[in-house]
């Protein structure tokens, strides 16, 4: 493993022997969001788990909040310096001692049910390596928004899937998306056959895991209904998180391979290619175009371009403030989606 120093622990009173379940909730600066998270964990029907709360050296109160929870299953692991995303994930599944595992987002919440649904299908079916829910739409009040939620079923596919095993699980995970860690419990086992979350897929190590779980011929059960919140709210984005997500991304699709299904191989070519374009054009927005324009040329060498990174790299030749225009008035065209809406609506 890696050189960062180890977190410290300020764990409340010991646990029983050996949960069942380890619960892992990383969060960073997020101190007025994390008890809603929390507390969709203690209000859990099923009882026996561990939540560990793995906090990446927040600046604000954080530390203040979690002290006042006194439930013995909490343990709360604090980075003494961020170590990052994926590595302060990675600290909570290090130390997670149930045989099932779940991570889900500071400002995510489980619904009350949603344990005690998933533990009895991994109970009751041993060839089950993960079980994952549909989940709803919240906005920064923590109401539900119905519209969305349906539209975000709908475009990821959730709303064809039936209770059960999933078929079809590289299709799920790479083509469609249709699956979200942060509503899907694991087998401990099953995370440690490939090997958990990878450091280069920082900001992109959801649809990773997913997609290697796949390509390991692990089997997942799909529960049809929405047993876990997931919240959009203003400010969630920027040009350096875009950046960084589309070159995370850009590495898992350049690592895959899928021998025995054309389709997909040939779907994750096009889909590289397709997101280098975007990766080029933010570059270019953000005035790294060197970058930008190597990226493209690159592309233009392999395949052709698509007008917009034509766009792009004209763009990169004209001054600063004619591009921030260009990519503005880009912005105010396209049509806002219902994940927008619900952002904008929260701000």
């Amino acid at each position: 493993m890696s050189n960062e120093p180890a977190p410290v622990s300020f764990s409340q009173p010991s646990l029983p022997p050996s949960p069942k379940v380890s619960v892992c909730i990383p969060t960073y600066n997020r101190a007025d969001i994390l008890p809603y998270a929390v507390a969709s964990v203690l209000s859990q029907t099923y009882s026996n788990f561990e939540l560990i709360i793995c906090d990446d050296a927040s600046p604000d109160h954080t530390s203040t909040v979690v002290s006042q929870w006194s439930d013995p299953r909490i343990r709360y692991l604090r980075h003494p310096q961020n170590i990052q995303r994926s590595r302060n994930m990675r600290s909570g599944y290090e130390a997670a001692q149930g045989e099932y595992f779940i991570k889900f987002d500071d400002d995510d919440a489980l619904t009350p049910t949603f344990l005690e649904k998933a533990v009895a299908i991994l109970d009751h079916q041993p060839q089950v390596d993960f079980v994952c829910s549909d989940h709803w739409i919240i906005n920064a009040r923590n109401e539900r928004d119905f519209a969305a939620t349906d539209a975000n079923s709908a475009k990821w596919g959730k709303d064809r899937l039936g209770r059960g095993v999933i078929d079809d699980l590289l299709s799920e995970t790479f083509l469609h998306q249709s699956l979200q860690v942060g509503s899907s419990l694991f087998r401990k086992s099953s995370l440690q056959a490939v090997d958990f979350m990878r450091f280069e897929a920082d900001g992109c190590e959801d649809f990773d895991l997913l997609v290697r779980c796949a390509l390991a011929n692990q089997s997942a059960y799909f529960i049809p209904e929405r047993l876990m919140e997931y919240r959009f709210h203003g400010g969630q984005t920027s040009l350096r998180q875009d950046i960084h997500f589309l070159t995370a991304k850009s590495f898992c699709l350049a690592s895959y391979r899928f021998p025995e299904r054309p389709d997909l191989e040939q779907a994750r070519i096009t889909k590289l290619h397709g997101l280098k374009q975007v990766l080029a054009m933010r570059l270019i927005e953000k005035g790294e175009t060197q970058r930008g324009r190597a990226l493209i040329t690159e592309l233009k060498n392999a395949s052709t371009l698509s007008n917009r990174a034509r766009v792009g790299q004209v763009l990169s030749y004209l001054p600063a403030w004619v591009r921030q225009l260009a990519f503005q008035g880009f912005r105010q065209m396209r049509p806002k989606d219902y994940s927008e809406k619900v952002r904008n609506a929260a701000g």
